[in-house]
């Protein structure tokens, strides 16, 4: 059975990322969906809050399991016995810090492969972060998110102001 690892902050999950889990389910026997707790990136949601935004997103697929890690990823992925980590590429700008963070992870594990996948182009200019941006200003998300993750930017955002 080929398993792979789809890590990620998620947060929030983003068509983007639905699309690139759908991409990397047609080639994974397994996916796992790991949501990274210690990202050095200050998370607007926790992780229980990011994993309950995803539940219910996952259920249209075959196969994936919903877990969170922390430390090196390719420590969890060796504890997980996968076989690959899954990566989206939205645009040559994310390629540079892909390709570095591939190599130092074949350096650390060199039976991990790293797999890069394009999301449909649609969601090329979509990220988490811009979305927060845009939720943070009152702007309409639902093109970009789910409607509960649109609820929660909403609700998150609304208890700030």
């Amino acid at each position: 059975m080929r398993h792979c690892i789809y890590p990620g902050t998620f947060d929030p999950i983003t068509y983007g990322h639905l699309d690139v889990l759908a991409r990397a389910s047609r080639l994974f026997d397994k996916v796992t969906v790991a949501v990274a707790e210690n990202a050095g990136k200050e998370p607007l949601f926790s992780a229980e809050q990011r994993m309950a935004m995803l539940r219910p997103n996952l259920a249209a697929f075959p196969h994936i399991e919903l877990t969170t890690f922390g430390g090196l990823l390719v420590d969890f992925a060796r504890a997980q016995q996968a076989d690959a980590i899954i990566r989206g590429l939205r645009a040559l700008s994310d390629f540079e810090f892909e390709f570095n963070m591939a190599l130092m992870n074949r350096h650390l594990q060199p039976d991990l492969e790293t797999i890069f996948v394009m999301p449909n182009e649609q969601f090329s200019y979509t990220s988490s972060t811009l979305v927060k941006q845009v939720a943070r200003f009152g702007g309409d998300v639902g093109h970009f998110v789910p409607p509960n993750v649109a609820a929660e930017l909403k609700r998150a955002y609304s208890a700030r102001h």
